[in-house]
């Protein structure tokens, strides 16, 4: 007998892949993302007192993630009114956060797929069984269970891809959570220091 999980087997094999390959490119993008930023606003700070804005920027450019873009803005744009400034700074959160989250919503959707077609695989089995057992032709036993067999291996297989997707969609997100309260504790903690600094030059 030959076991076999019929066409959704190798659709979810596929789905199965994309997902291994969305999740480690995610991972390591997220892994990148993420720095100290207490140090970071810490140093930089240091450097604006020295009135070396431009250094500040170069450090921030050469960084390149999303804590240090943030504060690049708030740099580029401290002699703005403090509404514009909190604007643009706002602005700059909402583009680091879409870039973040890029392909992050594909990974939950494949998580939500993969078990409808591991049900739709389940039902075709079932419909081919029925019919065989229906048919007029003589149908032997080792037919009936290969067709049996494609409804239980499309499920489990379904399943079984799902659930460590859900997993890894969570430790994913989780990940992001923490980067996001990063970048508000990082635009906080600059806007804070450039409003300190307007005050002390009136």
């Amino acid at each position: 007998m030959t076991i076999t999980g019929g066409p959704v087997f190798w659709i979810l094999l596929i789905l199965a892949v994309a997902s291994v390959v969305v999740f480690f490119e995610r991972l390591f993008e997220l892994r990148r993302s993420q720095i100290d930023w207490q140090d970071f606003i810490k140093g930089l700070v240091n450097i604006l007192e020295g009135g070396n804005d431009d250094e500040a920027l170069a450090i921030c450019e050469d960084t390149s993630v999303p804590v240090a873009n943030i504060v690049a803005t708030a740099i580029r744009n401290k002699r703005v009114p403090a509404r514009a400034l909190k604007e643009s700074v706002d602005a700059q959160q909402r583009t680091e956060t879409n870039r973040l989250e890029r392909r992050l919503a594909s990974l939950s959707i494949m998580s939500q797929i993969a078990p409808m077609l591991g049900l739709l695989g389940a039902i075709i089995g079932l419909i081919k069984t029925v019919m065989m057992a229906n048919s007029d032709a003589l149908v032997s036993r080792s037919d009936l269970l290969n067709a049996s067999m494609e409804s239980l291996v499309s499920a489990a297989l379904g399943l079984a891809i799902a659930i460590p997707l859900t997993v890894m969609a969570g430790s994913l997100r989780i990940r992001m959570d923490r980067i996001i309260t990063d970048m508000d504790a990082a635009a906080t903690h600059i806007l804070g220091y450039i409003a300190q600094k307007r005050e002390s030059s009136k």
